[in-house]
């Protein structure tokens, strides 16, 4: 599709949950919405200006019918999507500027600030129905875990917070340990059991909900800079458990295969423009991923070109794999036994020389039949040179996108 200009730069953007509609938040302040079709046509349907300062943030309501956008004004408006005009205002909602809004139930809506500030919004109410003050630095990014009814939250401050929203205490259930660098993004993976969590260095930091919130288990490097967004892919594609979108800061944005890591493409590229937000149209079941970055466009990228090709390959390769408890992704075995011998069989890490000299076990005074060799397999370049790896541990090559 081609890119749809929209006069200024875009901080974020947010689709319809059923029409296909796609609205756009901008620097100087204006809201836009357009509507698209799978013909790449696009057209304008309503531009609103609630403020003169930025807007940084949108939601949008669980039906479509209600737009948020919040910024730099410090306030959150209500736009009607039908009319495409500001129906209600939150003046002074936040103290300071409003970084990141998120719908968590259909009349539940959060707020983070620049300084740290997480309020909890009832739409049908004036005021906010709690406020959480235990982060000092920008929020960055919201995930809510609908299991446990949880509000995530990434910080700059290096940690992220778990909070409990039937709960009316003011404080989090859960908070991490200083990562020792600012969080950018988070998405969950495996049904929910892992979240990863995009840095400012450019590390994907991977958390496992049955291990605590304390530390990240994993570390997957590899992003030459920062990872600002994470999306995950429509669930009908092969691995979508495991397969995540991910938009930097240099401007590409990547489809990334985690257990075993593997780069599965380059999906959009914004050319030398960080890339601010990304989202999937159709509630994240749509045939289109829409990107934004300091460019003054909206790009639209059609996700069938990037995954139907080589999809049900990819599928066979993997045997299966959302099918398995999520942490034997992470345990391979290098050794098996021949049970009609009893031997073992050597891996292609072990060596031709190590078997002809007695390896193999025999309890027979004869002379023992030599083993079969087996024969070695092709390795995938991608992974190539790994070793032998224990639960909740990744090792990928440290330049696997250094081609790009």
């Amino acid at each position: 599709m081609p890119d749809i200009p929209v006069g200024a730069q875009v901080f974020d953007l947010a689709f319809h949950p059923n029409q296909s509609l796609v609205f756009a938040g901008l620097l100087t302040g204006i809201v836009k919405a357009f509507s698209y079709d799978e013909q790449g046509n696009h057209e304008e349907k309503f531009s609103v200006r609630p403020t003169k300062r930025s807007c940084r943030t949108l939601a949008v309501s669980a039906d479509g019918s209600q737009l948020w956008a919040a910024g730099k004004a410090k306030a959150i408006h209500t736009i009607d999507v039908e009319t495409g005009e500001v129906v209600e205002t939150r003046a002074a909602a936040h103290d300071v500027t409003i970084n990141r809004m998120k719908r968590l139930q259909p009349h539940l809506l959060a707020s983070g600030d620049d300084d740290g500030v997480i309020k909890l919004w009832d739409p049908r109410k004036p005021d906010a129905v709690r406020k959480y003050t235990h982060h000092f630095d920008f929020i960055s990014d919201f995930m809510y875990l609908n299991d446990k009814k949880q509000l995530v939250a990434t910080s700059g401050d290096g940690t992220l917070s778990v909070m409990d929203i039937r709960s009316k205490k003011m404080e989090p259930v859960a908070q991490s340990e200083d990562q020792e660098d600012e969080l950018l993004s988070i998405l969950p993976i495996k049904g929910g059991q892992k979240i990863v969590v995009g840095t400012q260095i450019g590390i994907l930091s991977i958390f496992n909900r049955k291990s605590g919130w304390d530390d990240c288990v994993d570390r997957i490097p590899g992003h030459p800079a920062s990872i600002d967004a994470l999306c995950a892919i429509p669930s009908r594609y092969p691995n979508s458990q495991s397969t995540i979108l991910t938009g930097s800061s240099d401007g590409i944005l990547r489809a990334v295969q985690l257990f075993p890591t593997k780069l599965l493409g380059v999906v959009a590229d914004h050319g030398e423009f960080p890339i601010e937000r990304i989202a999937v149209d159709m509630n994240g079941e749509g045939r289109w991923v829409g990107s934004v970055g300091h460019e003054e466009v909206l790009k639209l990228t059609d996700l069938q070109e990037i995954f139907e090709d080589g999809g049900e390959e990819d599928n066979d390769e993997d045997g299966g794999e959302g099918d398995e408890d999520a942490d034997s992704d992470e345990e391979q075995t290098k050794q098996t036994t021949d049970p009609t011998t009893s031997a073992k069989v050597p891996t292609d890490d072990e060596s031709a020389d190590e078997v002809d000299k007695g390896q193999v076990d025999s309890s027979d005074e004869e002379q023992p039949q030599p083993a079969k060799r087996k024969r070695k397999k092709e390795q995938d370049p991608l992974l190539a040179g790994r070793r032998k790896k224990g639960k909740n541990e990744v090792e990928a090559e440290p330049a696997f996108f250094a081609d790009l």
